[in-house]
Protein backbone atom coordinates (compact mmCIF):
# COMPACT_ATOMS: atom_id res chain seq x y z
CA UNK A 1 0.00 0.00 0.00
CA UNK A 2 1.28 3.14 -0.64
CA UNK A 3 2.55 5.70 2.02
CA UNK A 4 -0.70 8.36 2.23
CA UNK A 5 1.70 11.42 3.50
CA UNK A 6 3.86 10.87 0.19
CA UNK A 7 0.92 11.44 -2.06
CA UNK A 8 -0.87 14.18 -0.57
CA UNK A 9 -0.99 17.47 -2.53
CA UNK A 10 0.78 20.85 -1.11
CA UNK A 11 -2.90 22.74 -1.19
CA UNK A 12 -5.30 21.17 0.71
CA UNK A 13 -9.44 21.32 0.78
CA UNK A 14 -10.72 24.18 2.57
CA UNK A 15 -14.07 23.54 4.24
CA UNK A 16 -16.21 26.50 6.09
CA UNK A 17 -18.31 25.92 8.78
CA UNK A 18 -20.65 28.73 8.51
CA UNK A 19 -22.04 27.99 11.61
CA UNK A 20 -19.28 28.33 13.84
CA UNK A 21 -17.52 30.66 11.75
CA UNK A 22 -14.28 27.96 11.46
CA UNK A 23 -12.83 26.80 8.50
CA UNK A 24 -11.07 23.40 8.56
CA UNK A 25 -8.68 22.27 6.20
CA UNK A 26 -8.96 18.75 4.79
CA UNK A 27 -6.03 16.86 2.80
CA UNK A 28 -5.97 16.03 -0.68
CA UNK A 29 -4.44 12.83 -2.04
CA UNK A 30 -3.06 12.02 -5.25
CA UNK A 31 -3.58 8.61 -6.67
CA UNK A 32 -1.57 6.65 -9.78
CA UNK A 33 -4.32 7.94 -11.82
CA UNK A 34 -8.32 9.40 -11.79
CA UNK A 35 -9.82 11.60 -9.92
CA UNK A 36 -7.78 13.23 -6.18
CA UNK A 37 -9.77 12.46 -3.33
CA UNK A 38 -10.25 14.33 -0.01
CA UNK A 39 -8.89 12.57 3.14
CA UNK A 40 -11.87 12.92 5.40
CA UNK A 41 -10.62 10.35 8.08
CA UNK A 42 -10.42 13.25 10.72
CA UNK A 43 -13.33 15.31 9.51
CA UNK A 44 -15.24 14.26 12.41
CA UNK A 45 -12.73 14.32 15.06
CA UNK A 46 -11.97 17.94 13.38
CA UNK A 47 -15.77 19.59 13.19
CA UNK A 48 -18.17 17.12 14.91
CA UNK A 49 -19.70 16.02 11.03
CA UNK A 50 -19.90 13.30 9.25
CA UNK A 51 -20.51 13.23 5.33
CA UNK A 52 -23.77 11.87 3.89
CA UNK A 53 -23.63 9.44 0.83
CA UNK A 54 -25.76 7.38 0.38
CA UNK A 55 -24.54 4.02 -2.34
CA UNK A 56 -21.10 5.49 -1.68
CA UNK A 57 -21.16 6.74 -4.99
CA UNK A 58 -18.58 9.82 -3.98
CA UNK A 59 -16.70 7.52 -1.28
CA UNK A 60 -13.45 5.80 -1.50
CA UNK A 61 -13.43 2.99 0.65
CA UNK A 62 -10.18 1.80 0.63
CA UNK A 63 -6.96 2.04 -1.30
CA UNK A 64 -6.26 -0.81 -3.92
CA UNK A 65 -3.28 -1.26 -6.80
CA UNK A 66 -5.73 -4.15 -8.72
CA UNK A 67 -8.24 -2.42 -10.94
CA UNK A 68 -8.53 0.95 -12.62
CA UNK A 69 -11.54 2.43 -13.94
CA UNK A 70 -12.26 5.22 -16.10
CA UNK A 71 -15.89 5.45 -16.87
CA UNK A 72 -15.87 8.86 -18.91
CA UNK A 73 -13.43 7.20 -21.13
CA UNK A 74 -14.60 3.53 -21.23
CA UNK A 75 -11.35 1.75 -19.36
CA UNK A 76 -11.05 -1.02 -17.73
CA UNK A 77 -7.32 -1.91 -16.70
CA UNK A 78 -5.85 -4.91 -14.28
CA UNK A 79 -2.56 -4.16 -12.60
CA UNK A 80 -2.34 -1.53 -15.29
CA UNK A 81 -2.98 -3.76 -18.28
CA UNK A 82 -5.86 -2.90 -20.64
CA UNK A 83 -9.07 -5.55 -20.60
CA UNK A 84 -8.99 -5.90 -24.82
CA UNK A 85 -5.28 -6.62 -24.62
CA UNK A 86 -5.93 -9.36 -21.65
CA UNK A 87 -9.04 -10.69 -23.54
CA UNK A 88 -7.15 -11.22 -26.63
CA UNK A 89 -3.78 -12.13 -25.94
CA UNK A 90 -3.77 -13.57 -22.55
CA UNK A 91 -6.19 -16.15 -20.61
CA UNK A 92 -8.09 -16.72 -17.38
CA UNK A 93 -5.54 -18.39 -15.15
CA UNK A 94 -2.93 -16.07 -16.48
CA UNK A 95 -5.32 -13.31 -15.59
CA UNK A 96 -5.73 -14.78 -12.27
CA UNK A 97 -1.96 -14.61 -11.55
CA UNK A 98 -1.83 -10.95 -12.33
CA UNK A 99 -5.00 -10.31 -10.05
CA UNK A 100 -3.22 -12.00 -6.80
CA UNK A 101 0.28 -11.09 -7.60
CA UNK A 102 0.91 -7.70 -9.02
CA UNK A 103 2.84 -9.20 -12.37
CA UNK A 104 2.11 -11.38 -15.35
CA UNK A 105 3.95 -14.53 -14.54
CA UNK A 106 7.09 -15.96 -15.83
CA UNK A 107 6.63 -19.30 -17.95
CA UNK A 108 8.01 -21.37 -15.49
CA UNK A 109 5.87 -19.59 -12.95
CA UNK A 110 2.66 -19.93 -15.18
CA UNK A 111 3.16 -23.82 -14.97
CA UNK A 112 3.73 -23.77 -11.32
CA UNK A 113 0.41 -22.12 -11.22
CA UNK A 114 -1.28 -23.53 -13.62
CA UNK A 115 -0.24 -26.78 -11.61
CA UNK A 116 -1.19 -25.75 -8.34
CA UNK A 117 -5.39 -25.09 -9.22
CA UNK A 118 -5.31 -28.25 -11.58
CA UNK A 119 -4.72 -30.30 -8.31
CA UNK A 120 -7.20 -28.77 -6.10
CA UNK A 121 -10.50 -28.88 -8.36
CA UNK A 122 -11.61 -31.57 -6.76
CA UNK A 123 -13.99 -31.18 -3.24
CA UNK A 124 -14.01 -32.96 0.06
CA UNK A 125 -16.59 -36.35 -0.84
CA UNK A 126 -18.74 -35.13 2.92
CA UNK A 127 -19.21 -31.81 0.22
CA UNK A 128 -20.87 -33.75 -2.12
CA UNK A 129 -23.37 -34.82 0.21
CA UNK A 130 -24.10 -31.33 1.18
CA UNK A 131 -25.78 -30.72 -1.85
CA UNK A 132 -28.28 -33.69 -1.89
CA UNK A 133 -29.40 -31.88 1.56
CA UNK A 134 -31.05 -28.95 -0.95
CA UNK A 135 -34.16 -29.49 -2.86
CA UNK A 136 -34.10 -30.34 -6.52
CA UNK A 137 -35.54 -26.82 -7.70
CA UNK A 138 -33.08 -24.54 -5.45
CA UNK A 139 -31.09 -21.60 -7.18
CA UNK A 140 -27.69 -22.54 -8.12
CA UNK A 141 -27.17 -19.29 -6.25
CA UNK A 142 -28.34 -20.28 -3.13
CA UNK A 143 -26.26 -23.73 -3.27
CA UNK A 144 -23.34 -21.71 -4.49
CA UNK A 145 -23.57 -19.67 -0.98
CA UNK A 146 -24.24 -22.66 0.96
CA UNK A 147 -21.83 -25.00 -0.27
CA UNK A 148 -18.61 -22.28 -0.42
CA UNK A 149 -19.16 -20.85 3.30
CA UNK A 150 -19.55 -24.54 3.86
CA UNK A 151 -15.72 -24.79 2.38
CA UNK A 152 -14.01 -22.96 5.85
CA UNK A 153 -16.02 -26.56 7.56
CA UNK A 154 -13.24 -28.74 5.64
CA UNK A 155 -10.42 -27.07 5.14
CA UNK A 156 -9.45 -26.04 8.19
CA UNK A 157 -5.78 -26.12 7.39
CA UNK A 158 -6.38 -22.56 5.49
CA UNK A 159 -8.23 -20.39 7.41
CA UNK A 160 -5.51 -18.87 9.67
CA UNK A 161 -5.15 -16.27 7.04
CA UNK A 162 -2.19 -14.17 9.76
CA UNK A 163 -0.06 -17.25 7.98
CA UNK A 164 0.87 -16.35 4.28
CA UNK A 165 0.80 -19.80 3.62
CA UNK A 166 -3.05 -20.42 4.40
CA UNK A 167 -3.46 -17.58 2.98
CA UNK A 168 -2.43 -18.44 -0.05
CA UNK A 169 -3.84 -21.53 0.06
CA UNK A 170 -7.39 -20.27 1.12
CA UNK A 171 -7.08 -17.93 -2.46
CA UNK A 172 -5.73 -21.04 -4.73
CA UNK A 173 -8.47 -23.27 -3.22
CA UNK A 174 -11.35 -20.54 -3.90
CA UNK A 175 -10.03 -20.42 -7.66
CA UNK A 176 -9.44 -24.48 -8.05
CA UNK A 177 -12.87 -25.38 -6.23
CA UNK A 178 -15.36 -22.96 -7.48
CA UNK A 179 -16.01 -24.08 -11.32
CA UNK A 180 -16.25 -27.64 -9.79
CA UNK A 181 -18.65 -26.48 -7.10
CA UNK A 182 -20.84 -24.29 -9.67
CA UNK A 183 -20.92 -27.09 -11.92
CA UNK A 184 -22.28 -29.73 -9.73
CA UNK A 185 -25.00 -26.96 -8.67
CA UNK A 186 -26.12 -27.48 -12.58
CA UNK A 187 -25.98 -31.22 -12.27
CA UNK A 188 -27.69 -31.28 -9.28
CA UNK A 189 -30.71 -29.12 -10.59
CA UNK A 190 -30.89 -31.06 -13.52
CA UNK A 191 -30.85 -34.17 -12.04
CA UNK A 192 -28.09 -35.76 -13.77
CA UNK A 193 -24.62 -37.70 -12.03
CA UNK A 194 -21.98 -35.25 -10.84
CA UNK A 195 -18.97 -35.27 -13.05
CA UNK A 196 -15.33 -35.20 -11.07
CA UNK A 197 -12.96 -32.86 -12.92
CA UNK A 198 -9.94 -33.62 -15.13
CA UNK A 199 -6.44 -32.00 -14.23
CA UNK A 200 -5.58 -32.43 -17.75
CA UNK A 201 -8.05 -30.00 -18.96
CA UNK A 202 -8.24 -26.28 -19.10
CA UNK A 203 -10.02 -24.32 -16.66
CA UNK A 204 -12.65 -23.36 -18.77
CA UNK A 205 -12.77 -26.46 -20.47
CA UNK A 206 -12.76 -28.65 -17.21
CA UNK A 207 -15.78 -26.81 -16.66
CA UNK A 208 -17.55 -27.31 -19.48
CA UNK A 209 -17.05 -30.57 -19.13
CA UNK A 210 -18.08 -31.11 -15.43
CA UNK A 211 -21.45 -29.39 -16.67
CA UNK A 212 -22.24 -30.93 -19.73
CA UNK A 213 -20.65 -34.31 -20.49
CA UNK A 214 -22.70 -37.58 -19.31
CA UNK A 215 -20.82 -40.64 -18.36
CA UNK A 216 -22.43 -42.30 -21.33
CA UNK A 217 -21.02 -40.37 -24.12
CA UNK A 218 -17.77 -38.69 -24.87
CA UNK A 219 -17.46 -35.31 -24.35
CA UNK A 220 -16.31 -33.29 -27.44
CA UNK A 221 -16.24 -29.40 -27.36
CA UNK A 222 -14.87 -26.69 -29.91
CA UNK A 223 -11.71 -24.72 -28.97
CA UNK A 224 -13.46 -22.03 -29.99
CA UNK A 225 -16.24 -22.47 -27.32
CA UNK A 226 -13.99 -23.03 -24.62
CA UNK A 227 -11.80 -19.71 -25.29
CA UNK A 228 -15.40 -17.88 -25.43
CA UNK A 229 -16.15 -19.48 -22.03
CA UNK A 230 -12.76 -18.49 -20.96
CA UNK A 231 -12.89 -15.06 -22.28
CA UNK A 232 -16.14 -14.61 -20.36
CA UNK A 233 -14.48 -15.10 -17.02
CA UNK A 234 -11.69 -12.76 -17.95
CA UNK A 235 -14.06 -10.18 -18.71
CA UNK A 236 -15.81 -11.10 -15.36
CA UNK A 237 -12.30 -11.49 -13.20
CA UNK A 238 -12.74 -8.14 -11.10
CA UNK A 239 -14.22 -4.28 -11.43
CA UNK A 240 -12.82 -2.61 -8.76
CA UNK A 241 -15.23 -1.60 -5.73
CA UNK A 242 -18.35 -2.74 -6.66
CA UNK A 243 -21.46 -4.13 -4.08
CA UNK A 244 -19.84 -7.74 -4.00
CA UNK A 245 -16.21 -6.81 -3.71
CA UNK A 246 -17.50 -4.28 -1.03
CA UNK A 247 -19.27 -6.93 0.55
CA UNK A 248 -16.03 -9.08 0.57
CA UNK A 249 -13.80 -6.70 1.75
CA UNK A 250 -16.33 -5.49 4.60
CA UNK A 251 -16.95 -8.79 5.80
CA UNK A 252 -13.30 -9.41 5.42
CA UNK A 253 -12.45 -6.29 7.58
CA UNK A 254 -13.79 -7.81 10.76
CA UNK A 255 -11.70 -11.30 10.20
CA UNK A 256 -14.08 -13.52 8.81
CA UNK A 257 -12.41 -16.36 7.21
CA UNK A 258 -11.82 -16.33 3.66
CA UNK A 259 -14.41 -18.97 2.35
CA UNK A 260 -17.47 -16.68 4.37
CA UNK A 261 -16.00 -13.94 2.62
CA UNK A 262 -16.55 -14.83 -0.71
CA UNK A 263 -19.65 -16.76 0.34
CA UNK A 264 -20.85 -12.92 1.38
CA UNK A 265 -19.96 -11.58 -1.85
CA UNK A 266 -21.82 -14.47 -3.77
CA UNK A 267 -24.77 -13.80 -1.93
CA UNK A 268 -24.61 -9.83 -2.80
CA UNK A 269 -23.54 -10.51 -6.41
CA UNK A 270 -26.99 -12.84 -6.64
CA UNK A 271 -29.40 -9.25 -6.48
CA UNK A 272 -30.84 -8.33 -9.68
CA UNK A 273 -29.14 -5.26 -10.16
CA UNK A 274 -25.72 -6.55 -9.61
CA UNK A 275 -25.26 -10.17 -10.87
CA UNK A 276 -28.87 -10.59 -12.39
CA UNK A 277 -28.66 -8.27 -15.07
CA UNK A 278 -27.56 -10.66 -18.04
CA UNK A 279 -30.78 -12.53 -17.21
CA UNK A 280 -32.87 -9.52 -17.31
CA UNK A 281 -31.69 -8.91 -20.92
CA UNK A 282 -32.65 -12.45 -22.56
CA UNK A 283 -36.13 -11.74 -20.61
CA UNK A 284 -36.14 -8.07 -22.22
CA UNK A 285 -35.31 -9.38 -25.92
CA UNK A 286 -38.30 -12.10 -25.34
CA UNK A 287 -40.71 -9.64 -23.72
CA UNK A 288 -39.77 -7.34 -27.17
CA UNK A 289 -40.08 -10.41 -29.46
CA UNK A 290 -39.16 -9.44 -33.08
CA UNK A 291 -37.20 -6.67 -34.64
CA UNK A 292 -40.76 -5.09 -35.96
CA UNK A 293 -41.28 -4.59 -32.38
CA UNK A 294 -38.66 -2.60 -31.49
CA UNK A 295 -39.62 1.39 -32.00
CA UNK A 296 -42.60 0.36 -29.88
CA UNK A 297 -40.51 -0.63 -26.78
CA UNK A 298 -37.62 2.33 -27.18
CA UNK A 299 -40.46 4.57 -26.88
CA UNK A 300 -41.59 2.60 -24.13
CA UNK A 301 -38.59 3.01 -22.46
CA UNK A 302 -38.12 6.57 -22.95
CA UNK A 303 -41.38 7.13 -21.30
CA UNK A 304 -40.44 7.56 -17.54
CA UNK A 305 -43.98 6.65 -16.49
CA UNK A 306 -43.85 3.28 -18.33
CA UNK A 307 -41.47 0.55 -16.10
CA UNK A 308 -40.07 -0.71 -18.95
CA UNK A 309 -36.41 -0.06 -19.41
CA UNK A 310 -33.96 -1.36 -21.82
CA UNK A 311 -32.03 -3.68 -19.96
CA UNK A 312 -28.10 -3.98 -20.95
CA UNK A 313 -27.59 -0.47 -21.48
CA UNK A 314 -25.80 1.99 -19.39
CA UNK A 315 -23.68 1.44 -16.91
CA UNK A 316 -23.40 3.10 -13.14
CA UNK A 317 -19.88 3.78 -13.41
CA UNK A 318 -19.34 4.21 -17.40
CA UNK A 319 -20.24 6.98 -19.35
CA UNK A 320 -19.41 5.54 -22.51
CA UNK A 321 -19.64 2.17 -24.20
CA UNK A 322 -18.41 -0.56 -21.65
CA UNK A 323 -15.00 -2.15 -23.02
CA UNK A 324 -15.76 -5.15 -22.02
CA UNK A 325 -19.36 -5.23 -24.22
CA UNK A 326 -17.38 -4.52 -27.74
CA UNK A 327 -15.26 -7.64 -26.33
CA UNK A 328 -18.36 -9.80 -25.65
CA UNK A 329 -19.93 -8.77 -28.79
CA UNK A 330 -17.37 -10.22 -31.20
CA UNK A 331 -17.28 -13.30 -28.96
CA UNK A 332 -20.95 -13.86 -29.15
CA UNK A 333 -20.59 -13.79 -33.34
CA UNK A 334 -17.97 -16.92 -32.45
CA UNK A 335 -19.82 -18.73 -30.55
CA UNK A 336 -23.15 -18.27 -32.50
CA UNK A 337 -20.85 -18.44 -35.92
CA UNK A 338 -19.48 -21.91 -34.35
CA UNK A 339 -22.81 -23.02 -33.35
CA UNK A 340 -24.13 -22.41 -36.64
CA UNK A 341 -26.67 -19.82 -34.88
CA UNK A 342 -25.88 -16.48 -36.79
CA UNK A 343 -29.53 -16.43 -37.66
CA UNK A 344 -30.89 -16.68 -33.72
CA UNK A 345 -33.74 -14.54 -33.34
CA UNK A 346 -32.21 -12.90 -29.85
CA UNK A 347 -29.06 -12.23 -31.59
CA UNK A 348 -30.58 -10.66 -34.55
CA UNK A 349 -32.68 -8.82 -32.36
CA UNK A 350 -29.85 -7.44 -30.26
CA UNK A 351 -28.22 -5.75 -32.97
CA UNK A 352 -30.90 -4.06 -33.98
CA UNK A 353 -31.86 -2.63 -30.64
CA UNK A 354 -28.24 -2.00 -30.74
CA UNK A 355 -28.08 -0.52 -33.53
CA UNK A 356 -30.91 1.95 -33.22
CA UNK A 357 -30.19 2.79 -29.35
CA UNK A 358 -26.65 3.88 -30.60
CA UNK A 359 -28.11 6.31 -33.08
CA UNK A 360 -30.97 7.64 -31.09
CA UNK A 361 -30.43 11.22 -29.49
CA UNK A 362 -32.27 9.83 -26.30
CA UNK A 363 -29.51 7.78 -24.98
CA UNK A 364 -26.77 9.35 -26.34
CA UNK A 365 -27.42 12.08 -24.67
CA UNK A 366 -28.33 9.93 -21.78
CA UNK A 367 -24.88 8.00 -22.15
CA UNK A 368 -26.93 4.46 -22.42
CA UNK A 369 -24.23 2.90 -24.68
CA UNK A 370 -24.52 -1.21 -24.25
CA UNK A 371 -22.68 -3.06 -20.95
CA UNK A 372 -20.91 -6.18 -20.69
CA UNK A 373 -24.45 -7.59 -19.75
CA UNK A 374 -26.13 -7.15 -23.12
CA UNK A 375 -24.51 -9.81 -25.07
CA UNK A 376 -23.42 -12.15 -22.56
CA UNK A 377 -26.36 -13.82 -21.89
CA UNK A 378 -26.85 -14.24 -25.63
CA UNK A 379 -23.60 -16.75 -25.17
CA UNK A 380 -24.61 -18.79 -22.17
CA UNK A 381 -28.35 -19.17 -23.56
CA UNK A 382 -26.34 -20.21 -27.11
CA UNK A 383 -24.28 -22.78 -25.14
CA UNK A 384 -27.20 -24.75 -23.38
CA UNK A 385 -27.20 -22.54 -19.86
CA UNK A 386 -30.24 -21.95 -18.26
CA UNK A 387 -30.87 -18.59 -17.04
CA UNK A 388 -30.57 -19.53 -13.26
CA UNK A 389 -27.35 -19.96 -13.92
CA UNK A 390 -25.89 -17.23 -15.39
CA UNK A 391 -25.09 -15.18 -12.27
CA UNK A 392 -23.17 -18.34 -10.80
CA UNK A 393 -20.91 -18.00 -14.04
CA UNK A 394 -20.49 -14.47 -12.70
CA UNK A 395 -19.26 -15.52 -9.74
CA UNK A 396 -16.88 -17.95 -11.21
CA UNK A 397 -15.18 -15.90 -12.97
CA UNK A 398 -15.42 -12.73 -10.18
CA UNK A 399 -14.13 -15.07 -7.33
CA UNK A 400 -10.67 -14.33 -8.80
CA UNK A 401 -11.43 -10.78 -7.88
CA UNK A 402 -12.92 -11.25 -4.75
CA UNK A 403 -10.00 -13.35 -3.39
CA UNK A 404 -7.11 -10.52 -4.67
CA UNK A 405 -9.10 -7.63 -3.12
CA UNK A 406 -9.55 -9.57 0.22
CA UNK A 407 -5.94 -10.28 0.27
CA UNK A 408 -4.49 -6.81 -0.63
CA UNK A 409 -6.93 -5.41 2.47
CA UNK A 410 -6.07 -8.42 4.90
CA UNK A 411 -2.49 -7.63 3.55
CA UNK A 412 -3.05 -3.68 4.36
CA UNK A 413 -1.17 -2.10 7.73
CA UNK A 414 -4.12 0.01 7.48
CA UNK A 415 -6.35 -2.47 7.23
CA UNK A 416 -10.00 -1.63 9.93
CA UNK A 417 -13.17 -2.96 10.74
CA UNK A 418 -15.55 -1.54 8.46
CA UNK A 419 -18.10 0.93 10.49
CA UNK A 420 -19.65 3.48 8.08
CA UNK A 421 -22.12 5.79 9.79
CA UNK A 422 -25.72 7.13 9.49
CA UNK A 423 -27.89 9.99 9.01
CA UNK A 424 -30.16 9.42 11.84
CA UNK A 425 -34.02 10.38 11.21
CA UNK A 426 -35.88 8.01 13.43
CA UNK A 427 -37.82 9.32 17.13
CA UNK A 428 -35.97 11.55 19.63
CA UNK A 429 -36.50 10.05 23.43
CA UNK A 430 -39.54 8.54 24.28
CA UNK A 431 -41.26 6.96 27.11
CA UNK A 432 -42.08 3.46 27.64
CA UNK A 433 -45.74 2.82 27.22
CA UNK A 434 -47.85 0.08 29.11
CA UNK A 435 -49.37 -2.07 26.67
CA UNK A 436 -53.29 -1.03 27.65
CA UNK A 437 -52.40 2.56 26.17
CA UNK A 438 -50.44 1.88 23.31
CA UNK A 439 -51.97 2.57 19.80
CA UNK A 440 -53.61 -0.64 17.78
CA UNK A 441 -51.69 -1.03 14.39
CA UNK A 442 -53.55 -3.61 11.85
CA UNK A 443 -50.42 -4.97 10.42
CA UNK A 444 -51.28 -8.51 10.53
CA UNK A 445 -53.71 -8.16 7.79
CA UNK A 446 -50.88 -8.44 5.53
CA UNK A 447 -48.23 -10.54 7.41
CA UNK A 448 -50.33 -13.69 7.48
CA UNK A 449 -53.27 -14.41 5.32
Amino acid sequence: MADYDDNKIDTPFTLFNNETGKSFEIPVIKGTDGPDVLDIRKLYQDTGLFTYDPGFTSTASCDSSITYIDGKNGILRHRGYDINDLASKSDFLEVCYLLLHGDLPSSEDKRKFNEVISTHTMLHEQLVNLYRGFRRDAHPMAIMVGVVGALSAFYHDSTDFSDINQRMIACHRLIAKIPTIGAMAYKYSVGQPFVYPKNNLSYAENFLYMTFSVPTENFEISPKIVKAMDRFFILHADHEQNASTSTVRLAGSSGANPFACIAAGIASLWGPAHGGANEAVIKMLEEIGSVENIPIYIKKAKDNEDPFRLMGFGHRVYKNYDPRASVMKESAHEVLKELNKLDDPLFQLALELEKIALNDNYFIEKKLFPNVDFYSGIILKALGFPTSMFTVLFAIGRTVGWISQWKEMIEDPINKIGRPRQLYKGHNSREYQLESTREKKSIFKWLWK
